[in-house]
């Protein structure tokens, strides 16, 4: 009774809290701590049949002693509780208070609240909740000890002590630590079971994610789980990618939950000795993220595409934007950095942008690449100048600024006698899964990655109030982007060559310099006509067989006007795994394949992910380049809509800003606009001049036509599409 009671009272005092303070209190930390705990903790809950896989780079951890304070000027005295994640002294003042308490109370007057946390084992975090003194971003944190700081009020001390502004995931429930932070489940149950040898095989319907539940369980022996992405994985006792094994004695039934979540849409479960069980379910487990961008269209398949699209998106979207559900469930650059641009088209969520590139980038020293690779590395750069083009978030970037600095100083640390990077020991570029694709020499692809970093340095140098660091950073991007024309680019085939060796172009052209170049708007018009003829439309250059980098050629040819041509793409290409029974897109696909060739990766029967982040694409192109949506000033401040049917009768959508949503029909004859945010440019093709109430028509070129368009208003232009 007694704890019954209790729980009553938690239960009251949290619903108190969360009236009175949750808009204001939340859990804080050192910048970037809890990211990186968390992702160690997601990302070493890998197994591959049972045993253990941890990653393959360098793990960094938390601070364990952080002090955090903040300055506060009360009209009144005030009560103050406190939640702390850790062994903790409180000082008001600077002077200690004994003991460990619960509830302060701080006189009425200008005062300093600090708290230092020690804590090995969790990230050290504070919830402190009063009537005006609560915890948020605005406190400050240092883990050196030092107390001093100048009477100037500089977020330094006398002894140089650098101070930052507390991390936080608005986690507003004191009751809850920070370390115990867990995804939501859901029951689900399986849609049909089919009884094989001693036990059954479940099908979940499609791809799915999270804990299965064994009901009934009773009897001494083995109970084996064995799951499959495909029916072929869950019935391959010995080659599937995941299993779990029970060994009970029970002479009651029991339900059971298994510890770590798995991805399936089968599940065999098979008995041993005297084992029963009545039936499986599962827990599924998923990011609660609003679904704020659409997408809809006169194409039946394609409409499938997108849907199927979002799904594996959400799939992989938990603490933190991962590579692929079944296999790694790791935070690889290159995957999150789509993942990145994805969001902006579907969910918006911002939180886990930011969330992913800090526990990517860990703490410094800088050792090596991100994820040990030089290409991810330069990807981390870029997700974090799209972040700010997305949302506008100056803060973050003048936060993480110098975690930047360091990376890009190991990175220019690393140039060979031209200037230029090429392999290492301890590095791997990576680029592509692809046969045959060279990585020897001074790789064109890598350079371009690097002098768009440097550009992206510069503009963040900007932000954070680094003119050294501008004039740096903008003098090393022109130089590179001048030594990769004059290194690189080949006038008789019309195109970046692959790779340089002892000084010499190879005769090697691939499509990914030619591809990045084209969107990073590298090339004069005449070269991308060039381009887009002699490489990205020419069947003799080796083709791209993997969703990863079909993204961005197909965003290349959608920069140059080629919607029609793209839509083909994607109805042949994701439109092939929907026709091979995919209900999430695949990490792999080569349409050359046969049946459960499909399946097979990294010389493994069922290597392959058939839910991969990378193949959610579509929901970018088609919320960029179709529906035509873009900043063009940080966080919508301007923006422009420039839809492009592709082939297409109609076509509906939304896509998201932080100020809400952007909506968009077009058909060829009519284009409906609604925006809550900033000042929109509405570009059209026309034969005519479109008509619009209560908007001026102009003319930017011969059939060219811009229409602004005002927050808060609705607009119907009729045009002769």
């Amino acid at each position: 009774m007694k704890n019954f009671q209790k729980l009553i009272l938690i239960a009251i005092f949290t619903c108190s809290a969360v009236q009175l303070f949750a808009q204001k209190a939340s859990w804080i930390w050192y910048p970037g701590d809890l990211d990186i705990y968390m992702s160690n903790v997601m990302q070493n809950r890998r197994t591959e049949r049972g045993s253990f896989f941890p990653v393959f780079w360098k793990m960094d951890s938390h601070y364990v002693l952080v002090d955090f304070h903040k300055e506060f000027n009360l009209a009144q005295s005030e009560e103050v509780k406190l939640f702390v994640e850790g062994t903790y002294n409180v000082k008001i003042d600077g002077q200690a208070i004994t003991g460990f308490p619960k509830s302060i109370q701080i006189p009425a007057g200008k005062h300093k609240l600090s708290l230092k946390v020690y804590s090995q084992a969790h990230v050290p975090a504070i919830f402190v909740q009063g009537k005006t003194v609560v915890s948020d971003d605005t406190w400050l944190a240092t883990f050196e000890d030092k107390e001093w700081i100048d009477a100037s009020g500089k977020t330094s001390d006398k002894s140089g002590t650098t101070f930052v502004s507390a991390g936080s995931w608005n986690l507003t429930d004191p009751t809850q630590l920070p370390s115990q932070f867990k995804l939501p489940v859901v029951a689900q149950s399986a849609l049909k079971t089919e009884k094989v040898n001693n036990g059954a095989v479940s099908d979940f319907g499609k791809e799915t994610f999270g804990f299965i539940k064994v009901h009934g369980l009773k009897g001494k022996g083995r109970l084996s789980i064995y799951y499959g992405e495909s029916k072929e994985e869950a019935l391959s006792t010995d080659k599937c990618e995941t299993l779990d094994y029970l060994d009970i004695d029970r002479s009651q039934k029991k339900d059971s939950i298994m510890p770590l979540s798995k991805a399936f849409r089968y599940v065999n479960y098979q008995s041993e000795g005297a084992v029963s069980v009545d039936s499986v379910s599962m827990l599924y487990e998923y990011a609660p993220v609003t679904e704020r961008g659409s997408f809809k269209s006169s194409d039946t398949e394609l409409n499938k595409i997108y849907d199927v699209a979002k799904y594996t998106f959400h799939l992989n979207t938990r603490e933190f934007f991962i590579d692929g559900i079944k296999r790694d469930r790791w935070v690889w650059s290159g995957d999150a950095y789509q993942s990145y641009l994805m969001n902006y088209y579907s969910f918006f969520d911002a939180p886990t942008v930011k969330r992913t590139l800090l526990a990517q980038r860990g703490k410094d020293p800088v050792t090596a690449h991100i994820n040990t690779i030089m290409d991810y590395s330069f990807y981390w750069f870029l997700g974090i100048y799209d972040y700010y083009k997305f949302t506008g978030d100056q803060k973050f970037v003048q936060d993480i600024y110098p975690r930047m600095q360091s990376l890009m100083t190991y990175i220019d640390g690393r140039k060979n006698k031209n200037g230029l990077l090429e392999w290492m020991p301890g590095d791997w570029i990576f680029i592509d899964w692809a046969d045959k694709l060279s990585k020897d020499g001074e790789v064109s692809f890598e350079q371009l990655l690097y002098a768009r970093s440097l550009e992206t340095m510069a503009l963040c140098a900007k932000l954070a109030n680094d003119t050294e660091g501008i004039a740096k950073y903008d003098k090393q991007a022109k130089e590179l982007k001048n030594k990769i024309f004059e290194l690189y680019w080949n006038e008789q085939k019309s195109a970046l060559v692959h790779s340089r060796i002892d000084d010499k172009q190879t005769d090697n052209v691939t499509r990914y310099a030619n591809m990045f170049g084209i969107f990073f708007d590298y090339f004069s018009p005449e070269q991308k006509l060039a381009v887009k003829k002699n490489v990205l439309l020419n069947d003799k250059i080796a083709k791209i067989t993997t969703p990863y980098m079909r993204f961005y050629e197909l965003e290349a040819l959608c920069a140059m006007g080629e919607q029609p041509y793209v839509l083909k793409e994607m109805k042949n290409y994701w439109g092939g795994m929907l026709k091979l029974g995919a209900t999430s897109f695949w990490e792999e696909y080569n349409p050359d394949k046969k049946g459960t060739e499909h399946l097979a990766m990294y010389g493994r029967p069922f290597g392959k992910s058939l839910c991969h982040a990378w193949g959610a694409s579509p929901i970018y192109l088609l919320g960029k380049y179709y529906l035509g949506v873009q900043p063009t000033t940080p966080g919508y401040e301007t923006y422009t809509i420039e839809p492009n049917l592709g082939g297409l009768e109609w076509m509906e959508g939304k896509v998201p800003t932080a100020n809400g949503d952007i909506s968009v029909f077009c058909s060829k004859k009519e284009i409906k606009v609604s925006s809550p945010t900033g000042a929109g440019k509405l570009k059209v093709k026309s034969k005519t001049k479109p008509v619009v109430k209560g908007a001026e028509v102009k003319e930017l070129s011969k059939g060219i036509y811009e229409v602004t368009i005002e927050k808060g208003k609705d607009y119907n232009v009729k045009y002769s599409g």
